[in-house]
């Protein structure tokens, strides 16, 4: 699986990249359908609470699944984020068994 990385408003970092990379594989091995990700790392100053966005679109046969979080650290965003795609892709395989 491809994994594209874009920083917005903050700076880039390789052990995010690489936690977020490492997250990715598990889900592409466990969903062999994955082709592609999108992952958008976004710092939003005006969020005193929380700020760190981590936004990913996966590419897969049919309509593409996006999923979002905003938390307090990069790391939460990242996981908070993949769980929800988990979610979702556990759905999207249902509707694969049926067919």
């Amino acid at each position: 699986m491809t994994v594209n990385f874009q920083y917005v408003n903050t700076d880039v970092s390789a052990t995010l990249s690489a936690f977020t990379e490492e997250k990715l594989q598990k889900l592409a091995e466990k969903f062999e359908f994955l082709i592609s990700a999108q992952v958008y790392i976004k710092h939003d100053d005006k969020d005193h609470e929380a700020g760190k966005i981590c936004n990913i679109e996966l590419s897969l046969p049919g309509p593409r699944l996006y999923a979002t979080s905003n938390e307090h650290s990069y790391e939460l965003a990242v996981s908070e984020t993949i769980s929800d795609l988990n979610r979702q892709l556990k759905k999207r395989k249902e509707v694969f068994k049926t067919y």
